[in-house]
């Protein structure tokens, strides 16, 4: 049985992967008047006088919302919101699992930008955190811009800053391991969607040396006119040189190949004519850019994707988690490039240099260290950057 089939037998049998549990048993009438009324009324009471207090006498303190329109849903595309259903709770379930952390799952049906920051909006006291999830690009970015105008609790788009931050991890540790200056890398980026956009940015925080993108248009340059807002801005940022062409130019004298684009697009005569020791991260789902077999022939000298049957599974599964516990852990108000950057940092420094290989540059995604090791690192950087609420990081 392949794994499509198994998964849709078991989800026939969850019927759902999250439930609600209380956390307090009612079993008799003083248990009832504590929970809910008349006792419920007093705690009511001092959050209408200091909302700060919702932190402490609700829920909220540990509860993010993972939201979608279902639009860009895993490699499905725009399978509307009702579809992304069972994405969602998956999502919520690694939450609990990996950090237990609460989450709810949240399906709009609306591809309304404006209507979809206002429904979030007008929920967001319920949660400590937003999660974006699966949201197409373009809208994705302003939906995550607005929000953070309107809502002083963090707002995350996963598949933009969570693959970012894996994905700077394993660079960080294949430089390591290749003996290569990270500030001298020249790095190829194949597709300038969400996640294409937000790694370029969180690799030049890094002090990645160059980067180039690829699109369908081809190589994005300062001299050239785009009518999409998010390539016009990238191009000033990146191609140094102000290379023009296609895929197979942009790769020439690389050192990084990293793929958040189409199956088989990359090739072996592509990697042959990039610079010693090259780095291949092909991350297109299920049917990366290139095999790995393949990439390996052709001389690369780390290769990862974003499948688990793979040596080096660039998965956001050691990101989200431990970025929302640490976030929530100290109430901040935005996950910042600061946090961003020290969650990079930690989830690359729980492999060991003992520990590190071509073979084995990130942490394995059931290391249950990794998430409080990002968690800790992230509140702290919450701190030190100033948006926390709390002063003392209790993790």
């Amino acid at each position: 049985m392949d794994i499509m089939q198994s998964s849709l037998n078991k989800h026939k049998e969850w019927r759902g992967k999250i439930e609600v549990v209380s956390r307090t048993a009612i079993n008799d009438r003083d248990s009832l008047s504590n929970a809910y009324t008349p006792g419920v009324a007093q705690p009511c009471l001092e959050i209408a006088k200091d909302p700060a207090l919702s932190y402490e006498l609700t829920r909220r303190h540990n509860l993010v919302a993972v939201i979608t329109d279902g639009t860009a849903v895993l490699g499905l595309g725009d399978i509307g919101p009702l579809a992304a259903m069972p994405v969602m709770e998956g999502k919520c379930a690694l939450f609990k699992e990996f950090a237990d952390v609460d989450a709810f799952p949240l399906c709009i049906n609306s591809k309304d930008t404006d209507e979809i920051v206002n429904t979030i909006a007008n929920i967001g006291l319920s949660f400590g955190g937003i999660n974006l999830e699966d949201i197409a690009a373009p809208r994705c970015f302003e939906i995550e811009a607005k929000l953070k105008e309107k809502l002083d609790i963090p707002v995350f788009h996963d598949d933009q800053h969570g693959t970012a931050i894996v994905v700077a991890a394993a660079l960080v540790n294949a430089c390591k391991c290749a003996g290569k200056d990270i500030s001298k890398l020249e790095v190829v980026i194949n597709g300038a969607g969400s996640a294409g956009i937000a790694i370029a940015k969180h690799l030049i925080n890094l002090g990645v040396g160059n980067i180039c993108m690829v699109d369908l248009c081809g190589i994005l340059a300062r001299d050239e006119h785009y009518d999409n807002p998010a390539h016009a801005e990238m191009s000033q940022k990146t191609n140094r040189d102000c290379k023009h062409g296609v895929l197979a130019d942009a790769v020439r004298g690389a050192d990084v190949f990293i793929g958040v684009s189409k199956p088989g697009l990359l090739t072996q005569d592509m990697i042959r004519t990039m610079n010693e020791k090259p780095l291949v991260f092909a991350m297109a789902n299920p049917t990366p850019e290139i095999m790995p077999d393949l990439a390996k022939e052709a001389g690369a000298y780390i290769v990862g994707t974003g499948r688990s049957d793979f040596p080096n599974q660039i998965n956001n599964v050691v990101a989200f988690p431990g970025v929302f516990k640490g976030a929530l852990a100290v109430r901040a108000k935005d996950i910042n490039e600061a946090m961003k950057v020290a969650a990079t940092k930690a989830i690359a420094g729980c492999v060991t240099d003992d520990q590190l290989r071509p073979d084995y540059i990130l942490p394995d995604a059931f290391d249950r260290s990794v998430a409080l090791a990002v968690a800790k690192a992230v509140a702290d950087a919450a701190i030190e950057s100033g948006v926390a609420g709390l002063a003392v990081n209790p993790l």
